[in-house]
């Protein structure tokens, strides 16, 4: 007999590092999901670099059995990522949740995303359980982080669990916690079936897996299914659900969350947030899906020495079937002949893309600097989404550029209100108010230009608060800004790679910088380089890289052949990332060197 009073669906929220991977763990391990011979860290984590980087990147899922009061609970985990770049992945799994564990670390408190992702769950209208973690800590203060939270959040202090992922310690409590205090979930089993497709993953042997969350109704095997936002039809080959290696079950039933498989191809063919239906007995009205996920960052990628673009193209197709949070459209440069331009949720996306395909496909990528989406007002009224420098048209036809702006929340120690305030306006920031949280925790709101912290004001941020400074951002629209093209000019050669929209403010001294920084990482030829910033057709800044003054090969002569090899070989290597631009070779760092707004 299923019965719905018996099944609790919680997900684990919290700011990245607090314990959300570990705690998972120690569920798996106190309810014997997994035998202690077969436990390994992070055990929901299955992607490599999740294991090396500690941190949690697509949303993870396991169903465990916990016997309470002598009656046996089905308790479905969804374990999430706590990084601002994958906030979306929350929102996902909390739309498949009846309840959510809010974890704070007891010696660093609430934090910016801890406060982001209670909204969250608050806005879903779930329960939120209060864990207060690490207790084993030395520095630990639970109870003071209990207080916190009832302040900051309005989450009573008393309800606050308190436990240790580490050790063990408050493990009975939480769970005991989670069958009472979290409803079980409604929905009706006789109505027609409408499934929430809240995540889906490639498999290269199975087709497209599809996480799903039953609403109403029940899906088996055979049935004739319907992706009603897609409008596809398949046929249901498998349901299972995660426990946390998959198992496959006769039925998926209203509140379950699990799996199914329908032999889909890939992941273009299904949309997250889609409802899944039976084609004889359709439901009259889908679920409420998700916003798609917004692409924040752009950059270029093109293939390094030794790559092809089709095998890049393969590799990205084939990543983007496991992550289609990325998009990729074709690019081309004179400098760097044909790639792609990439959008990505954040810095740390974009770098674990890059990773990912260096790693997976074994390609060779030299990626542009990041960018981000502006707003260009053409002369007749029309409003033009530029992702690069180099699609911005010809400024006389240019009204206005605006550029996207972000409401921000930055959480940081009182004694470091000054450095941050003088940081967030040195980046054209805007103060918009300051709460103080606790005698000794501060949160401040500023409203930023995206490009102006995208790349290191975050770094800034944890060095200026000594590790303690956290932020967390939302999209707050378009403003336009006395914004200019800055070029550069390599050796008479413009390298659109590495042009610039900034500040007009800025544009002169940021040239400078951006010169000088160049012409550090461009190494001397036997030839003088001149470099050039530029705006329009004015030079406002000028360096350059004097050349050899001598035949530095004219001592390679003679001797054993090997010698020559080998430093033949050397200079191979020191080769690797370099693109030819005209007869100058720039290196990849070179790229990179327009990332630091300030050195």
């Amino acid at each position: 007999m299923h019965d719905r009073s018996l099944i609790r669906n919680f997900g684990i929220i919290a700011h990245i590092d607090h314990g959300k991977s570990t705690l998972a763990d120690r569920l798996l391990e106190f309810t014997g999901a997994v035998a202690k011979r077969e436990l390994k860290q992070q055990m929901l984590d299955d992607m490599d670099l999740e294991r090396e980087m500690g941190i949690t990147i697509k949303a993870n899922r396991a169903s465990i059995l916990y016997d309470y009061q002598g009656r046996a609970y089905m308790l479905n985990l969804i374990d999430t990522p706590g990084h601002v770049d994958f906030h979306y992945e929350v929102s996902r799994a909390i739309a498949a949740c009846e309840g959510v564990l809010l974890l704070v670390d007891a010696s660093q408190g609430v934090q910016a995303q801890t406060v982001a992702n209670a909204y969250l769950a608050t806005e879903a209208g779930i329960e939120i359980i209060p864990v207060v973690n690490k207790i084993d800590l030395p520095g630990a203060s639970p109870e003071d982080t209990a207080l916190e939270l009832e302040q900051i959040l309005g989450l009573p202090a008393e309800e606050a669990v308190f436990t240790s992922a580490k050790t063990g310690e408050g493990i009975k409590e939480l769970l005991d916690a989670v069958v009472e205090r979290i409803p079980a979930p409604k929905g009706d089993a006789d109505a027609p079936l409408r499934a929430l497709i809240y995540d889906a993953k490639s498999d290269p042997h199975r087709g497209v897996i599809c996480h799903v969350r039953v609403i109403d109704g029940l899906v088996k095997r055979g049935d004739k299914i319907n992706l009603m936002g897609v409008g596809s039809t398949y046929i249901v080959t498998e349901v299972g659900q995660y426990k946390p290696k998959p198992a496959a079950l006769d039925a998926l039933r209203a509140g379950d969350v699990g799996y199914v498989l329908a032999g889909i191809k890939t992941i273009a063919d299904v949309n997250i947030g889609d409802t899944i239906t039976l084609s004889s007995r359709r439901a009259d009205e889908a679920l409420p899906g998700y916003q798609p996920p917004q692409q924040m960052v752009f950059c270029d990628f093109y293939p390094g020495p030794g790559t092809e673009t089709t095998e890049l193209r393969e590799a990205m197709e084939k990543l983007w079937l496991n992550d289609c949070s990325f998009t990729f459209e074709t690019a081309s440069s004179d400098a760097l002949g044909v790639g792609f331009r990439c959008g990505f949720l954040g810095l740390l996306h974009m770098r674990i893309i890059q990773e990912r395909l260096e790693r997976e496909s074994d390609v060779n990528v030299v990626q542009t600097a990041p960018t981000v989406t502006f707003e260009v007002t053409l002369g007749d009224g029309t409003v033009k989404r530029i992702e690069s420098p180099s699609e911005l048209p010809d400024m006389s036809h240019v009204e206005s550029i605006g550029e996207p702006m972000v409401q921000t929340q930055v959480l940081v120690p009182a004694d470091c209100v000054g450095p941050i305030m003088q940081l967030s306006l040195d980046r054209r920031g805007t103060h918009k108010k300051t709460e103080y949280l606790s005698p000794t925790r501060v949160m401040l709101t500023f409203v930023f230009p995206l490009s102006e912290i995208i790349y290191d004001f975050y770094d800034k941020l944890k060095s200026m608060t000594r590790g303690y400074g956290t932020m967390d951002y939302d999209l707050a629209g378009y403003k336009t800004g006395d914004l200019v093209r800055l070029d550069i000019v390599v050796n008479g050669v413009p390298v659109d790679a590495l042009s610039i929209i900034v500040h007009r403010e800025k544009a002169a001294r940021r040239g400078r910088r951006l010169l000088l920084r160049l012409r550090k990482e461009i190494a001397r030829h036997q030839f003088e380089i001149p470099l050039q910033a530029m705006i329009g057709g004015k030079v406002i800044a000028r360096e350059t890289i004097k050349g050899f003054r001598k035949d530095v090969t004219a001592k390679c002569y003679g001797g054993d052949v090997t010698r020559k090899r080998k430093l033949l070989e050397k200079q191979k290597e020191g080769k690797k990332r370099m693109k030819q631009v005209g007869n100058v070779s720039i290196p990849q760092k070179a790229f990179m060197s327009i990332l630091d707004p300030e050195d």
